[in-house]
């Protein structure tokens, strides 16, 4: 079975600001082998969106070249890592029983098959991701959520944001009792990490801006320290005991402030460079107390698999920011951008 025809889509035909950004028309992708056709419901936003159009991600060596997710991009590239919505069609090989079913599809790419995969490629941008009516999707990247409670626009919001948090927490190896520091707490990476570290029963620190507090603190936050003042100076009267485990997505000079502040045997997790990549800190910090700083690129497979079955007992609430339509897919990276909003901002073709 099958769609054929054509569909609106928003692509990139080159790295640059939101004027990049085309709304267009397209083929409905022809499925391969072990494919399906995703109909997408809602599709999330993410920062990789903006560094992907941007080309703001570096490559080894030289971290100014224009590049995309892990590398040049295929030209055009339709963005969107984050999908939810029904199954639309299958390729050969696939199980005619998936059609209608509702779907969530995990955009990593992976270097290798088995649960402890490391991610290599996103959807959006080393493949053709969800800013489009309709998209193809290897079987194995699509997760049945049919009997999830929560709305399109809150699957959606799951894959990158609480991928990349629940990936950085068990990297980080966040235990109940421990303390957690939560930089960057209102965005969507940001809360998901308040809302899955309180629940593993972590007493969770973060840091977010004065006019965020209340939505952070309703996450789940025990304490919220205001980025405004000098964070290196409230994180001591917040955790008087120290840090057990930091949840990094600012970086930049919080990596150097913050590193004395972990307890012994403490973990330094960054899935992030909101305030900048280039770090200096004193390594006698790290050796003199057996500390770690650990890099954590979104989710593994096990992860992801995790991350759904929470989905399906609505165990994580994704907060909805604001909604567009697809047409208004430039506005909605301007919001992102702006970084105004607390939760994730939602498109829906």
């Amino acid at each position: 079975m099958g769609v054929s025809g054509f569909m609106r889509a928003v692509r990139i035909t080159e790295h640059g600001g939101r004027e990049v950004l085309e709304l267009t028309e397209v083929a409905v992708p022809v499925l391969q082998a072990g494919e399906v056709l995703v109909q997408v419901g809602a599709v999330a936003l993410n920062n990789t969106d903006l560094w992907t159009r941007e080309g703001a991600y570096g490559r080894p060596g030289d971290p100014r070249a224009k590049s995309g997710w892990r590398g040049p991009i295929d030209f055009p590239r339709i963005q969107g890592a984050d999908v939810a919505g029904r199954v639309a069609a299958v390729g050969a090989g696939v199980e005619g029983s998936l059609i209608g079913r509702r779907v969530v599809v995990d955009p990593a790419i992976y270097d290798s098959e088995g649960p402890d995969a490391n991610p290599v490629g996103l959807m959006g941008s080393e493949r053709d991701g969800g800013y489009a009516e309709y998209l193809a999707a290897p079987v194995e990247r699509v997760h049945d959520v049919t009997e999830s409670p929560l709305t399109d626009d809150q699957l959606a919001a799951l894959p990158t944001a609480y991928g990349t948090a629940l990936g950085m927490i068990e990297r980080g190896g966040l235990r109940e009792g421990e303390t957690a520091l939560v930089s960057g707490a209102s965005g969507g990476v940001g809360l998901a990490l308040v809302q899955i570290a309180r629940a593993r029963g972590a007493r969770v620190i973060a840091i977010s801006s004065g006019l965020k507090v209340d939505a952070v603190r309703e996450a789940g936050a025990h304490e919220v320290i205001d980025r405004a003042g000098d964070v290196a100076e409230q994180i001591p009267a917040a955790a008087p005991e120290g840090i057990d485990v930091a949840l990094d997505v600012v970086a930049g000079e919080l990596v150097s402030d913050g590193l004395p502040l972990l307890r012994e045997g403490g973990r330094w997790v960054i899935a992030g460079a909101l305030g900048g990549y280039d770090v200096t800190f004193d390594v006698r910090r790290l050796y003199l107390h057996n500390a770690q700083v650990v890099g954590s690129s979104m989710h593994t497979p096990a992860h992801f698999d995790l991350l759904m079955d929470m989905a399906r007992r609505a165990e994580v609430q994704p907060v909805i920011a604001a909604t567009y339509p697809l047409e208004e897919a430039a506005r909605a990276q301007e919001e992102l951008s702006r970084r105004g909003h607390v939760g994730k901002i939602v498109m829906r073709p």
